[in-house]
């Protein structure tokens, strides 16, 4: 199916490894133009570097999304490479990595996270919404996360900053200009498959070095109950951002997009 996305600039925050990479590989297999941000310099570059072996057209921009310069100027930047920027896919964020509970949660741990995923996003959305608005065309992508609408009792302070760009992202939508969230369930990543590694081992279900999907099969049930039985990809993820990116998706706004298996109980 041919997504319309040729000739498009992508904006992708946080593109530099994981989901995000996914997501800047995918729009540009769609022949978009795409800007890979990450704040390690040699990491973004080898993943464009990765897309333009690959026939698409990528650059690269750096900068911290917590601080008001870095983001004005990696936007000037990037629209100096190719001009007007259509397409924008706030991926960027994440916890703090620190396992907390609300007995030993701090307020200045939850200050860091909303900056960094909330405030991070309204950096960027506030330079380039407004240019999406004039021209009445436009995409914004927040990813989000299944912590928003079923939220663990440990991390809550990631979760609380989720929700906010879910209710973010409701208000956002304008004339030409769609704004959605797309929020990934289990999704396999270098850090998920060594936990899942280590507790086929430590519980005697698997050997460590086991094919995946063996891996997959017996611990998955431990973490999450996903009714699909697997668990997903950043591809997946990274399917959805294109899709709901397209002029195909012109009348999808202000929807939370669950890419999760199933694993959502609500209707």
């Amino acid at each position: 199916m041919d997504l319309q996305l040729d000739g498009k600039t992508a904006l992708v925050t946080g593109s530099s490894k994981g989901i995000g990479e996914a997501v800047a590989k995918a729009f540009a297999r769609e022949k978009a133009r795409v800007i890979v941000h990450g704040r390690n310099e040699q990491e973004a570059f080898q993943v464009a570097e990765k897309i333009q072996q690959e026939g698409g057209q990528a650059r690269t921009v750096t900068g911290d999304l917590t601080c008001d310069d870095a983001v004005e100027r990696l936007v000037r930047q990037a629209e100096q490479m190719w001009g007007k920027i259509s397409i924008l896919v706030n991926n960027a964020g994440g916890s703090s990595g620190d396992i907390q509970s609300w007995e030993n949660t701090e307020p200045e741990v939850w200050m860091k996270t909303y900056d960094r995923n909330v405030l991070g996003a309204l950096r960027i959305v506030r330079c380039l919404l407004p240019k999406m608005q004039r021209g009445k065309w436009g995409r914004v992508i927040n990813i989000s996360s299944l912590a928003a609408t079923m939220p663990p009792s440990t991390s809550p302070d990631y979760s609380a900053c989720k929700a906010a760009m879910n209710a973010m992202t409701v208000s956002m939508a304008s004339d030409g200009v769609t704004v959605n969230a797309i929020s990934p369930g289990t999704i396999h990543s270098v850090t998920l498959d060594n936990r899942f590694r280590d507790v086929a081992a430590q519980r005697g279900l698997a050997e460590k070095d086991a094919p995946w999907p063996e891996i997959e099969r017996c611990v998955l049930p431990i973490f999450a109950q996903v009714p699909v039985g697997h668990v997903g990809t950043p591809e997946d993820i990274a399917n959805a951002a294109v899709f709901l990116s397209s002029p195909l998706a012109a009348y999808i706004t202000g929807v939370n997009l669950r890419v999760d298996g199933g694993m959502f109980p609500g209707l």
